[in-house]
């Protein structure tokens, strides 16, 4: 996020979670402890690499889990493991919960998001795996072969009684034209099918695109031969294809699952199959799992499987080196944007730089302020607004929440805080920016009606952070470490009088600038310092100028 000057590609260290500090580290080690409570690929460990201790424990067995959770800096598991509100607070030192999968469902991201611990998951690690078992689902239904291998097996030849059909100029309707179901549809179409798909939030020309005709569901219900569901599991999808849906359907329908339990009603599909409502179905996950136990299971033309969408070995092992470099990331200080508890989504190249810009304005605010805000502003001005910079307006809240709160503030659990609180955040952009390639502004009604605000840009290609404005007044310093402000009215003297006073303290002026509203009006100065002013002094030298305001600002903590 330039300022005044081009730059070059330069990039800035973002530490969106706080950094590990040596007492949080293994005691032996000095490294941050990564446990692995399910067992997970090999190339999961060679992904983290050696910066970590890694240690092992069975996060099915609740007891072990709570021990070994205790000191650990990131867990990383799959689905047996309940990382849930009771683990989260136990684990003191907590910063990432990492599933190595799509589910989150054994996670409790609402604990997580208020201790600022950062779940992430692995979206698209097991989208190829689950297309590819779709299609062997829709197969293996279309040609009896689960019924068909267990009959012969079983010592029966019976080739008549299982006649199926031919997928070639059949109609297929995809239900969820997301990732998963855009690549069944690709992996269909070689079969010479239709494709329909019903999806709210797809437009008719992704839709052609993929090569399907986006239709309603009532419409893909009452024309398709095969019906697969790739929706994610709400409350508004769980009995999406049950009772209703299944009167509108045509009598030789197959249908398949192999997204979430639940979507699809396995007692009303049992009824349907049995009544000859519907011809068969592929059902790979259930409402309740484990089960051993659903009425889809006595059935002949049914084809189940025990929750195999993601269980290849190369589901298996890109969910891990994704959860793995996503901990290596976080724990490392750097940026994890699509972090499912974290807003603001993908972060680009030229909004990076503009994070510890904001935080820093962020707490520079509170420093102002002496007190809480009822209204934050966060402004982005400037050619950084064509990218989505809603990320800076959570890097601001970390910045104004990091002084005030004991606990760690981070990306994740500043909207949290602030929601806690009852502060409203309104982020404002435009493309206007007269005097700077890029402007920030974190600006906050109070309690009592006084409105505070300061502004910073990013100056050069050293990427300098500057404050150019305090409220209202035009200044140009440096964001320093130890900054300290005055208000006061414009008179001959007071230069002189400050630098006397500061002088005497052995406080050394590293750099000041004063601004003015009119001759003899109301001036600021602000001066960046090279150690703290306590507030003794800052009280002693606001007495010798008559300053209406002033306030001392310690950023180096």
């Amino acid at each position: 996020m330039p300022g005044p000057q081009r730059r070059g590609t330069g990039r800035s260290s973002v530490a969106l979670l706080p950094t590990p500090t040596d007492d949080r580290r293994d005691a032996v080690s000095g490294k941050p402890v990564v446990l692995i409570a399910e067992e997970l690929s090999p190339a999961t460990v060679e992904a983290l690499g050696p910066d970590f201790e890694v240690r092992y424990c069975d996060g099915a067995d609740r007891a072990a889990l709570l021990s070994a959770i205790v000191d650990a800096d990131a867990i990383l598991v799959r689905s047996a493991t309940q990382v849930d509100a009771e683990a989260v607070e136990a684990a003191k030192n907590l910063k990432v919960i990492a599933r190595a999968g799509v589910g989150l469902d054994n996670v409790d991201i609402s604990a997580a998001t208020r201790a600022g611990v950062m779940v992430v998951n692995a979206p698209t690690s097991n989208i190829t795996s689950a297309a590819e078992l779709t299609v062997a689902m829709i197969l293996a239904s279309a040609r009896n072969v689960a019924s068909a291998n267990a009959a012969l097996k079983g010592g029966k030849w019976a080739r008549s009684k299982y006649t199926g059909v031919e997928l070639d100029g059949k109609t297929v309707g995809i239900v969820g034209l997301g990732k998963i179901g855009a690549l069944v549809a690709a992996r269909l179409l070689p079969f010479g099918v239709k494709l329909l798909a019903y999806d709210p939030y797809v437009q008719a020309g992704k839709a052609a695109q993929i090569g399907a005709q986006l239709v309603s569901l009532d419409e893909l219900l009452a024309e398709s031969d095969f019906i697969t569901v790739h929706m994610p599991k709400t409350p508004e999808t769980v009995g999406l294809i049950g009772v209703d849906a299944l009167l509108k359907v045509k009598p030789t329908v197959r249908i398949v699952n192999v997204a979430r339990g639940g979507l699809v009603d396995e007692a009303a599909l049992a009824d349907a199959i049995r009544e000859g409502r519907v011809a068969g179905a592929g059902i790979d996950v259930f409402a309740k799992e484990p089960t051993t136990a659903s009425p889809l299971f006595e059935l002949d033309s049914v084809v189940v499987t025990p929750h195999l969408g993601a269980s290849t070995d190369e589901a298996q092992e890109k969910a891990g080196i994704s959860v793995a470099r996503s901990v290596r990331q976080a724990l490392g200080g750097e940026l994890v944007p699509d972090a499912v508890n974290i807003q603001g989504g993908l972060i680009a190249e030229d909004v990076r730089p503009g994070l510890p810009l904001a935080e820093e304005l962020g707490r520079l605010f509170t420093a102002l302020a002496g007190g809480a805000a009822q209204q934050l502003d966060v402004i982005v001005a400037g050619e950084i607004t064509q990218h989505d910079v809603k990320v800076l307006e959570l890097s601001a809240l970390k910045g104004l929440f990091a002084d005030i709160t004991e606990s760690p503030v981070s990306f994740v659990n500043a909207p949290y805080l602030a929601q806690e609180r009852g502060l409203e955040v309104r982020l404002t952009t435009t493309s206007e920016s007269p005097d700077y390639r890029n402007l920030v502004t974190v600006r906050g009604t109070l309690a009592s009606g006084e409105v505070v605000s300061v502004t910073g840009t990013i100056a050069g290609k050293a990427m300098v952070h500057r404050i150019v404005d305090v409220n209202g007044f035009t200044v140009d310093v440096g964001l320093e470490a130890h900054t300290v402000f005055f208000r006061y009215t414009d008179r001959p003297g007071v230069v002189g009088t400050l630098g006397r006073i500061l002088g005497e303290s052995a406080v050394n002026i590293a750099g000041m600038q004063v601004s003015r509203n009119a001759r003899g009006g109301e001036a600021l100065v602000a001066l960046t310092v090279d150690s703290a002013v306590s507030v003794e002094l800052l009280s002693e030298i606001s007495d010798a100028i008559g300053a209406t305001w002033s306030r001392t600002a310690d950023l180096s903590k």
